[in-house]
């Protein structure tokens, strides 16, 4: 059973953890505050062995998706950016069984790591993993007439390109629907007036239009490295 299994604490350098979060208590929330499953543990495994494993949501991110998913009886689901294929795992397990996630990424490579455990958890055939770049995929999706008909949608890609994932999502994602943004804190670079990268600018650009949104209610929680939270109005 997936509340007896016994999870080992990750570190900075092995895997992404809650930023900020005072090591002692990042491992009293992962031994006792989740229940990942074999084969979600055994991804993140196979995913510590990358060299850019931080790239992986925590632990606990990924347990409270799995949650929420649940929580806002979601059936149609869509994440950009897919990686090892982690948040597909925890999202496409919260699915009902006539439930789908359509994954956008640009590697075909990295999903590969972790279509075994899809296969071995029963939720690969939920899983439609369109290859190429998202903005394109996204506006196939638009073609087709997928507006309006997704729950829930994760964006977790490349940071430049937030704003265009998040405004097509709006399309996407039904009224009262949620959608997710990765690394809204951004290792706290967000807040140092010294960095002025392409990516930071991109994150403080997204949190800044998202809190001034009229068309969501939104919040962003400091778990991982930040996730804002926005419901569809």
């Amino acid at each position: 059973m997936a509340g007896m299994l016994r999870v080992v604490p990750e570190t900075d350098a092995m895997s992404r953890v809650s930023f900020g979060l005072p090591e002692a208590l990042q491992t009293y929330v992962q031994t006792v505050g989740v229940r990942p499953t074999t084969e979600r543990l055994a991804l993140r495994d196979a995913t510590n062995a990358l060299e850019n494993a931080s790239m992986q949501i925590s632990i606990e991110q990924g347990e409270f998706m799995h949650l929420l998913v649940k929580l806002i009886g979601a059936r149609h689901c869509l994440e950009v950016g897919t990686f090892t294929g982690y948040s597909a795992l925890v999202t496409a397990e919260a699915l009902p069984a006539d439930g789908k996630l359509v994954c956008c990424d640009i590697s075909a490579e990295y999903p590969l790591v972790g279509r075994p455990m899809w296969e071995a958890a029963g939720i690969a055939d939920k899983i439609d993993l369109r290859i190429g770049p998202a903005t394109d995929t996204l506006d196939t999706l638009l073609a087709e007439g997928r507006a309006g008909t997704f729950d829930f949608c994760f964006i977790d890609a490349d940071k430049p390109n937030y704003d265009a994932y998040y405004e097509r999502a709006l399309r996407l994602v039904r009224k009262g629907g949620v959608i997710g943004i990765d690394n809204t804190l951004w290792y706290a670079k967000v807040v140092d007036p010294d960095v002025h990268d392409e990516d930071t600018v991109a994150i403080r650009a997204i949190n800044a239009k998202v809190h001034a949104d009229p068309r969501v209610e939104m919040v962003l929680l400091p778990i991982g490295d930040g996730l804002t939270l926005c419901r569809v109005l």
